[in-house]
């Protein structure tokens, strides 16, 4: 609704033709400075897209890791009963060559029988522990190379 007070009116036109001025001078005052500043904006907008990429593939890389890391995880603990078994079988076989007596030959072949077996299940837990060993060292060396990245700008 439109006044029709006259000096309404006047304060109504004074004030649209004193925004006018203001907006004039500062735009005469900002033209140009905001030229390089627009070009930064613009670069830095370029800078953000690409530390987007870069984060979200670090994530990716990292969830994989993760779920081999879990994997590792399970087999180390499928593992434990295993060597603990081993373990047992090596301290059975001990504790019966120092408390039996000197015995015949098929005591001593028997006993050279089991040896021979706990040293093949020995070097199977070798391997295996052999390779999470060259598991964890790799997840190891991406650990660090992850931690080596430059930081985020």
């Amino acid at each position: 609704m439109t006044s029709t007070n006259p000096l309404a009116l006047l304060r109504a036109r004074l004030g649209d033709r004193l925004a006018r001025l203001v907006d004039f001078r500062v735009g005469e005052l900002t033209r140009g400075r905001l030229d390089s500043h627009e070009e930064r904006i613009t670069e830095q907008e370029h800078c953000t897209v690409d530390h987007r990429r870069r984060l979200d593939e670090l994530e990716a890389g990292l969830e994989r890791v993760r779920g081999d890391l879990l994997w590792t995880t399970g087999e180390v603990q499928r593992l434990v009963p295993h060597v603990a078994a081993q373990e047992a079988q090596l301290e059975d076989l001990r504790e019966r060559i120092a408390l039996t007596p000197p015995g015949d030959d098929k005591q001593a072949a028997e006993a050279r029988t089991l040896i021979e077996e706990i040293q093949r299940q020995h070097a199977q837990i070798r391997v295996r522990l052999a390779g999470i060993a060259r598991y964890e060292d790799r997840l190891r060396a991406l650990e660090e190379e992850r931690a080596g990245q430059p930081a985020h700008d």
